[in-house]
């Protein structure tokens, strides 16, 4: 325990190194700015952190449904031969299985398009105007 206390500061280069990561990291987990995060069927609301089993008593079967890629940062340390004493912070993308379900709210409207992660409704957006 001794040793911990008498390891010396971070150089300033790990640092700001450290401190982009972690405001890109911060950038990329914000929600989209069009997210609504949550819908409308039959005088009921559906949204964010609700079930698929809520949302199909809700809204019924979608028009469409499909498994996406989302492609997500993940933070990990690396420590290399090439640079002795210190791990090296690394961004990489991860593809996250995901399921989107699209419905049509009628003439004129946008079409809702509901994503599932998980289990629960990740996400709720306005997709393309349906016709």
């Amino acid at each position: 325990m001794k040793d911990l206390l008498n390891q010396p500061a971070l150089p300033d280069r790990c640092q700001r190194t450290l401190r982009l990561v972690a405001a890109t990291l911060a950038l990329s987990l914000a929600p989209p700015v069009h997210a609504s995060q949550s819908m409308s069927c039959n005088g009921s609301l559906v949204g964010k952190g609700d079930s698929p089993v809520t949302l199909l008593q809700r809204c019924g079967d979608p028009i469409y449904r499909q498994g996406v890629c989302v492609s997500m940062l993940q933070l990990g340390w690396v420590v290399t031969p090439y640079r002795p004493g210190s791990p090296a912070a690394v961004l990489a993308n991860q593809c996250v299985p995901m399921e989107e379900w699209t419905y049509d709210r009628g003439p004129g409207t946008f079409l809702g398009v509901v994503r599932i992660y998980n289990g629960t409704i990740e996400s709720v957006r306005d997709g393309d105007r349906s016709r």
